[in-house]
């Protein structure tokens, strides 16, 4: 059975809460609709954080963020989701989601959202 997007993020324990570091993540591939046009908008997706007591797991965190592929979603607004639902389920000490969304219209957008913020 081929694996599906899905919206469940899974987690596990941080191996070593004592200290700080950061996790970085880098999706070149993130896809979602825009919500005006219809039209595929392409991005890459820049996620670090530093943890608390859980990680997020990575094959979650790719399904998650293909189940955008057929969603609209302003830039602004899918930026801050994925925030969002990251940030509720890992209550880490910092996290920061940096979209870089692909010209089309002959505009360059970049988004970055921050937590806490």
């Amino acid at each position: 059975m081929p694996t599906q997007p899905q919206k469940k993020l899974e987690t596990f324990p941080n191996p070593k809460p004592d200290r700080e570091y950061s996790i970085q993540f880098e999706c070149p591939e993130f896809t979602c609709v825009c919500p005006k046009t219809g039209q595929p908008d392409f991005a890459t997706i820049k996620i670090t954080y530093v943890p608390d007591q859980l990680c997020v797991e990575l094959k979650s965190l790719k399904l998650y963020l293909w189940s955008f592929r057929e969603e609209g979603h302003f830039h602004e607004a899918v930026t801050n989701l994925i925030l969002d639902d990251l940030a509720k389920l890992l209550n880490p000490r910092r996290m920061e989601v940096f979209s870089d969304f692909k010209v089309r219209g002959g505009i360059h957008t970049t988004v970055t959202a921050c937590y806490p913020g």
